[in-house]
Order: C-alpha cells, then structure tokens, then sequence
C-alpha cells in the first residue's frame, strides 16, 4: 500500500541506508549499491571468452573446464570497497546480492548452464569462528539460488588452517596452501559438474589446490567462479 512507501521514506530519513560502493543514501527501491554504483561495476565479461585471463592463469595448475570471475578489482576502486564491506566490516549480504546478480547470467551461458551444484571455498573453522561467517558461501549462494541449483558447503572442508595469503610473495602462495583441503562426502560430489566458487581470485593457488583435491572423485568436472579478479 502507498502509505507504507511514504512510512519507509519517513524512516529513511533518520536511519538511511548506505550505498556499499560510494557511501551515498540509497533511494527506495535501490538495495546495497545505488544506481550509480551499480551501473558502473567494472564487469570482465570473462564467461564470453573461453580463453580468458582465469583460465590461462588457472590452466596446467589444476582440472577444470571454465573459469570466469564477475568484476575487475584494483586498489582504491568501488570493488575495493565492496569487497572490505563484505569482508571485513560485517556486510555478507552484498556478496549474496552480487552472486544473484552473476548467477542470472551464468545460468544463460554455455560451460555454466549445466552446473549442477555449487561449492565455496571454505575457511578453516578457527578462521570462520572469528570472522563469524565465509563471505565466499554468501558469493556462492546467490549464485546457487540465481541458478536455481542446490549449494554443498559440508563436503570440501579446509583441514589446515594457514596464515593469509597476503603474507606470501605470487610463487610461494602456492607452497602455502597445498594439500590444505578434505573431502568429507565424496559421493555427493560425484559425477556432478562443480562450481568452485571465492570471492578473489588473485594468483590461484588457493582454487588450484581445492580442485586439485576435488578432482580425485570419479566423474566430477570442475567450473570455476569468483566475484573478483585482481
């Protein structure tokens, strides 16, 4: 009804939501990114290049069949912003906001249509306990909700817990997370066209070992997908 569109303004005015990207109020209607924002996501289009940047950084380093991430991500940018709301500053639901978005338009792309679940990348559970949430299983379930296909965040685990990548200089990355990943539920992943799902992709090594992991189940194939590239 009209009246409670004029009680959703009224409240605005004293308690506005903010735009994740520039900090501006959001208009009614607009929903963690305003307009201007959201016009001006700096998307890869990645899913319409079979020979991409994430698959020729990804390629040698593990199995996998597509990869594809949803933004370009750069210092002192709107995506830089959105990615410290949704992981640092306690703000997951823009990363389910922006997996529905991408998952609409995976959904319609061959490589991806097929995807038959979707599994995040998980933090150890130290890790997980402290930050209170994985803001790649929110990434992911928006993917999974927009693709209209089921989510598994039980059966990859991280049974390592590692200090962060950023430590690490591009080649010793890798050293740093190989052999980190479990798998608790094989059958569940098998024969299933996986979508291996993070919130960056930055040298690879953290998506190479989990599906290297994953590759040992009879008859699974691997997607990848994240929301940013740095």
């Amino acid at each position: 009804m009209r009246w409670t569109f004029y009680w959703k303004d009224f409240l605005s005015l004293f308690f506005p939501e903010c735009c994740f990207g520039c900090g501006a109020g959001l208009l009614y209607q607009e929903k963690f990114l305003c307009t201007t924002c959201l016009y001006h996501l700096p998307l890869t289009f990645f899913h319409l290049d079979s020979d991409n940047e994430p698959t020729r950084q990804l390629r040698g380093k593990c199995d996998f069949q597509n990869a594809t991430a949803m933004l370009f991500l750069s210092k002192g940018t709107l995506v830089e912003r959105i990615l410290y709301q949704l992981k640092y500053n306690g703000h997951p639901e823009i990363g389910y906001f922006l997996g529905m978005k991408y998952g609409e338009v995976l959904r319609r792309t061959s490589g991806y249509a097929d995807v038959e679940l979707v599994v995040p990348i998980p933090l150890h559970r130290k890790r997980q306990r402290k930050r209170g949430y994985n803001q790649a299983e929110y990434f992911a379930n928006g993917l999974a909700a927009s693709m209209s296909i089921p989510l598994d965040n039980v059966s990859l685990v991280r049974s390592v817990e590692t200090s962060s990548q950023t430590m690490y200089a591009r080649l010793d990355r890798y050293d740093n997370v190989e052999g980190i990943f479990d798998i608790v539920n094989k059958e569940a992943l098998k024969d299933k066209h996986i979508l291996l799902v993070d919130d960056v992709l930055t040298t690879g090594a953290t998506l190479a070992s989990a599906a290297r992991t994953l590759s040992v189940i009879c008859g699974v194939r691997i997607s990848i997908a994240t929301l940013a590239r740095a």
